[in-house]
């Protein structure tokens, strides 16, 4: 298959590069002029569309979506799909989705988990919106790039589930980092305190898979300096983004919006940046109630 893939970053090019080991022909772009095993690089976003039976993007927030789509979707085939990987906002996700379906394309939105090491090994989770035909077409790619894609419904879901997900991974895990650090006060061993949590119902996938107290659980970033999987900056992000559809939606989120608060600090304020969103257990364990 013919596939253009804008946005060649660290999500990006190893996706990109495992679509083009299992035989597709990849054409790429990317304004910081990366380059990829396997990937011909084009000289325009415009100019890697070109014949692609799917473009493929990954890009950073919902108004460089909206100016590459701008750029592209002209460029596309009728009957092309238009495949976005990009986290953003939902109203973006479907401006972009109706601009497409306009010029006779395909349109998915297909937000992922697993971060960059899901990435590389292909391991991905995508939440999938859009239209029927084109999440059939595009399924093989989502075999090569990930271990399952759910189609969530019309355009603009999938950046829902994406969000709604992420929002109760930064509660679960704001409160496992809490439980830890009042555990340590308590004079609780982090091993047994992870031994019954884990298998109690205090568990969660922060605490069983990717616990935020090093040397505790399976491997995680906690055993290695807090060095990111998932960015405490993009968990920031992503909270952001679901606060802006809980105001468009007018749902009550307060736990959500304490979450936000918490790692806008973290991130903003404090030494977050650049951390596992995980690195908040040091953040509390260093803490008292003042």
């Amino acid at each position: 298959m013919k596939i253009a893939f804008i946005g060649l970053g660290n999500m990006g090019g190893p996706m990109a590069a495992n679509l083009a080991r299992a035989g597709h022909e990849v054409t790429g772009f990317d304004t910081a002029g990366v380059e990829i095993e396997g990937v011909t690089m084009a000289a325009s976003a415009a100019d890697s569309v070109r014949g692609a039976e799917v473009a493929i993007t990954m890009l950073p927030n919902g108004d460089i979506l909206r100016r590459v789509a701008s750029e592209i979707i002209p460029a596309m085939n009728a009957g092309a799909v238009h495949l976005d990987c990009s986290t953003v906002d939902v109203d973006s996700a479907r401006a972009v989705g109706e601009q497409a379906l306009a010029a006779g394309l395909s349109a998915l939105d297909a937000p992922v988990s697993g971060g960059v090491g899901g990435a590389t090994d292909g391991t991905l989770t995508f939440m999938v919106g859009g239209d029927e035909a084109g999440f059939e077409k595009a399924r093989p790619l989502f075999d090569i790039m990930g271990k399952k894609a759910v189609h969530c419904g019309p355009s603009g879901n999938g950046q829902a589930a994406k969000i709604c997900n992420n929002m109760i991974l930064g509660i679960t895990m704001i409160g496992t980092c809490e439980a830890f650090a009042l555990a340590d006060k308590l004079g609780l061993d982090r091993q047994a305190m992870f031994d019954v949590v884990s298998t109690s119902s205090g568990s969660s996938w922060s605490m069983n898979t990717y616990c935020p107290a090093p040397g505790v659980g399976p491997k995680s970033p906690a055993d290695n300096d807090y060095k990111p999987g998932f960015a405490a900056d993009l968990m920031l992000k992503d909270l952001r983004l679901a606060m802006q559809a809980a105001t468009g939606a007018d749902a009550d989120t307060p736990l959500g919006q304490a979450a936000a608060d918490l790692y806008a600090r973290f991130v903003e304020e404090e030494d977050g940046s650049g951390r596992d969103f995980s690195a908040m257990l040091p953040r509390f364990a260093s803490r008292g109630r003042g």
